[in-house]
């Protein structure tokens, strides 16, 4: 059984030697989507185009925009003398956001009392729009905390105080985030793909009639088909996951090993599910439509790739539990962001492990009834 595998996987491996874009496309392809998607895909909003109303015309004004500008958020690309003027600047597009500092700034400053900062906002994007809101709110709090005079912060200081620290991804940066969703997406589809297409090659060059003449029985030939591109996509998952860390600055917290792990699992899955979909299509056009069908959309949109899976309707919570995607994200987010223990993510492990032996036990026993 081993040797009739093995040649399997073997004749497997000189198709892809005798056909390099293959391979380079299961190697290369994912690392050239993590380069787009990565860059592409941000949370982070970056010079936001700010307008400016200064009615109080002082050097305390001045450093309040100041301190938009330097933050790195913000760009200012106008001054406004009127509220007038800084709606139509927000009408044409001109500025995303506007500050409106009161004529009555210092005064309040020295007293001690507080000056309120209007912030307009374009909210036509509702994301962007409450990111800068964040933003500005966090500008804000540091102002007015440098604005009390010293004379008076015994008595301006609160009774409580908060202290905020940001675990596992302090700078709050999207890319950190991003990229295990953005390699559980990619190692998906291209595992998928890669085994949906190699078994209806057979079918449409009439090789499948050969094997069927062989001793080969359903299982040897799956394990020969799959082996060749667990390997391969192994490979590309480890240089990915460099890639991220040049790339990106992503650092892997958690173990080796264990990530090693989780990732072979995922990958048996996707194999699985791709030579699954084999036995249905027999062209390698309906395959590869097949594959990045039930592969791509329910990995972006019910996954938590993106959209918190809390926050889905009841219906797509239910259905999510069924898409791999779901369980290696939420694990690669343990092992690499917060270097948890197997304790923490096990259950989604085992979920991994009972998807990959159910797609193959059915992709099993398709093949056997075909040959």
């Amino acid at each position: 059984m081993i040797k009739r595998m093995l040649a399997i996987a073997v004749k497997e491996m000189l198709h892809l030697k005798r056909d390099p874009r293959t391979a380079l496309t299961l190697v290369g392809m994912p690392m050239v989507l993590l380069m787009i998607y990565g860059f592409a895909l941000s949370f982070d909003v970056k010079d936001i185009r700010l307008a400016v109303v200064d009615l109080a015309g002082t050097r305390l004004s001045r450093d309040v925009t100041r301190a938009f500008e330097s933050s790195g958020y913000f760009k200012l690309v106008a001054h406004p003398s009127t509220s007038r003027e800084l709606d139509a600047l927000l009408d044409r597009g001109t500025a995303q956001a506007g500050l409106v500092i009161p004529a009555g700034l210092d005064a309040a400053a020295a007293s001690g009392e507080p000056a309120s900062l209007q912030l307009v906002l374009d909210g036509s994007d509702a994301q962007t729009a409450g990111t800068v809101l964040g933003y500005s709110q966090q500008i804000v709090a540091k102002l007015a905390a440098q604005l009390v005079p010293p004379r008076l912060r015994l008595r301006a200081a609160a009774p409580v105080r908060e202290t905020t620290t940001v675990w596992y991804n302090p700078d709050l940066s999207s890319a950190h985030f991003l990229v295990p969703g953005l390699l559980g997406f990619i190692l998906m589809v291209t595992s998928v793909i890669a085994t949906a297409l190699s078994v209806v090659r057979e079918k449409e060059r009439g090789t499948i009639e050969s094997l069927r003449a062989t001793p080969l029985v359903a299982s040897e030939l799956l394990l020969g088909k799959t082996l060749p591109y667990l390997l391969v996509a192994s490979f590309s998952a480890a240089a990915s996951l460099v890639l991220a860390w040049t790339l990106f600055g992503l650092t892997v917290r958690g173990s080796l090993l264990w990530l090693a792990i989780v990732t072979l699992l995922y990958l048996a899955g996707g194999l699985g599910w791709g030579l699954m979909i084999s036995t249905f299509a027999d062209s390698q056009q309906v395959a590869f439509q097949l594959a990045l069908l039930s592969s791509m959309l329910p990995t972006i949109l019910i996954s938590g790739f993106i959209f918190p899976i809390s926050s889905m309707p009841r219906a797509l919570q239910v259905i999510s539990h069924i898409v791999p995607a779901r369980y290696f994200i939420a694990a690669l987010r343990d092992i690499v962001l917060k270097g948890a223990p197997p304790a923490i993510w096990w259950h989604d492990a085992a979920a991994l492990v009972v998807y990959a032996i159910v797609v193959l036990g059915a992709a099993t026993a398709r093949m056997r009834r075909s040959l």
